[in-house]
């Protein structure tokens, strides 16, 4: 796998166990860092929330694990994106180079822009939200669907039109991902999907951001 990476043109660096990464990261800050599980130090899921407490760089997870249980838990300890085992180089080729494409755009932006939506403003440049003047506390692709939502008001999106541009892949077989962020954010704005304020399903088709009535 890290020949495969290396001859696509990435410059890799490979360690054994899960402080040795942390290490790593807070001394050379990495463009990403993928995360296999199977480590014989820390529990996979310990070491994903332990870099996201030093890094904001974006982390991709590789795991056996296919269950709905654990994929949840991942996505909430902030991974990005995450690749159930086995797979191909070129695979994970194409999933690094979506994310660090996705994340050069953010940076490439000219401006920060501050999107208010009834009691709800979000800052785009300093990547923080607001709802009634208390802060909310989201993980980094919480925001980002958030911030999505919020730059469209009550436009409805389409939950292909979120996978391709929120989380940079195919629109086949992730329905799961949307809805457990979107079940996040939900709570922590003070939601849900039977008493929404802010987020509307539009059943069969997809999601809005409307202010409250």
């Amino acid at each position: 796998m890290l020949r495969s990476l290396t001859d696509r043109g990435h410059a890799v660096h490979a360690v054994g166990t899960a402080l040795d990464a942390l290490r790593r990261v807070a001394a050379e800050v990495p463009d990403l860092v993928v995360l296999d599980l199977g480590l014989p130090d820390l529990d996979g899921s310990d070491a994903l929330r332990m870099l996201r407490g030093i890094t904001d760089v974006p982390i991709i997870i590789a795991t056996a694990r296919d269950d709905e249980q654990s994929v949840v838990k991942l996505l909430r300890a902030g991974a990005d994106d995450y690749m159930v085992k086995p797979f191909t180089g070129a695979h994970l080729d194409a999933r690094i180079t979506s994310v660090l494409r996705r994340v050069g755009r953010a940076s490439r932006a000219e401006q920060p822009v501050v999107l208010s939506v009834g009691g709800l403003r979000v800052d785009l440049g300093e990547r923080s939200a607001q709802l009634d003047g208390e802060s909310l506390a989201l993980t980094r692709k919480e925001f980002d669907l958030l911030a999505y939502l919020a730059a469209r008001p009550g436009r409805v999106v389409s939950r292909r039109e979120l996978l391709e541009e929120v989380w940079r892949q195919p629109s086949v077989g992730e329905d799961q991902t949307i809805d457990v962020h979107l079940y996040w954010l939900r709570r922590k704005m003070g939601e849900s999907a039977a008493k929404p304020r802010y987020l509307r399903t539009v059943r069969g088709v997809g999601f809005r951001l409307v202010a409250p009535d």
